[in-house]
């Protein structure tokens, strides 16, 4: 039987999260700064800070599932004659 492996920092899950993660820090540090004439054109709505909080909030989401449900990849054993 073939041993497994976690896929750890290779998980598509956690580069995506990744991703995701810092677009969403910075939307919220251009919400956080943002000027009071762009929120009155979005009708008094916020949109880069709480785009930016969603999207922390998904990567954070992804991290979860990918530590709670690891990847197990089968690690192939070689033979002395490989």
């Amino acid at each position: 039987m073939a041993e497994k492996k976690k896929a750890g920092a290779f998980d598509i899950r956690m580069v995506i999260a990744s991703l995701v993660g810092l677009y969403g820090v910075v939307l919220t540090i251009l919400g956080i700064i943002a000027d009071p004439d762009e929120v009155a054109k979005a009708d008094g709505i916020n949109i880069n800070l709480w785009g930016g909080l969603a999207m922390i909030v998904f990567a954070a989401l992804f991290v979860l599932w990918a530590r709670l449900r690891p990847l197990a990849v089968p690690v192939e054993e070689k033979t002395p004659d490989q």
